[in-house]
């Protein structure tokens, strides 16, 4: 199955395969419900220079590139909106650590505050007003830190 789009000043062509031929798989049974494996190869134009990217995926779906194509997308989707997530109420782009496992362990941290402040559900307020509210109140913090 060949999609091309056009969008954001570039042009992308996904190419999908898979395939529910995976009875070679050394240890197969440790991925519960894997029936098929799939790759994905995207070619990308940005002004002129053309970028190739090719991605493996385990799957438990069954071998329909169609079925596929959505699963794969709505992955990049969800990931997509869990950096701008990061990104508005962390401000995770203008982040200036770089020395040693600092950005890792920084990033780390950040997805557990966010998740943190998602379970958090009395305050009827957006992540990032949670997070202002929890600067501000000692009793709110320890509310989300112990939700």
């Amino acid at each position: 199955m060949v999609i091309v789009d056009g969008e954001h000043g570039r042009i992308e062509t996904r190419k999908y395969w898979i395939t529910e031929d995976v009875g070679w798989i050394i240890d197969k049974e440790k991925w519960e419900g894997l029936k098929s494996i799939g790759c994905v190869e995207s070619e990308r134009e940005i002004d002129g220079k053309m970028t190739v990217e090719t991605r493996y995926y385990i799957s438990s779906i069954g071998a329909d590139s169609e079925d596929f194509s959505r699963a794969v997308r709505s992955h990049w989707t969800i990931e997509n909106s869990l950096h701008w997530v990061l990104d508005v109420v962390f401000r995770e782009d203008y982040s200036r650590i770089r020395s040693g496992y600092a950005a890792e362990n920084f990033s780390v941290a950040r997805h557990i505050a966010l998740n943190l402040l998602k379970l958090e559900k009395t305050a009827k307020i957006g992540v990032k007003n949670k997070r202002l509210k929890a600067g501000w109140s000692n009793n709110y913090m320890e509310k989300i830190i112990l939700c």
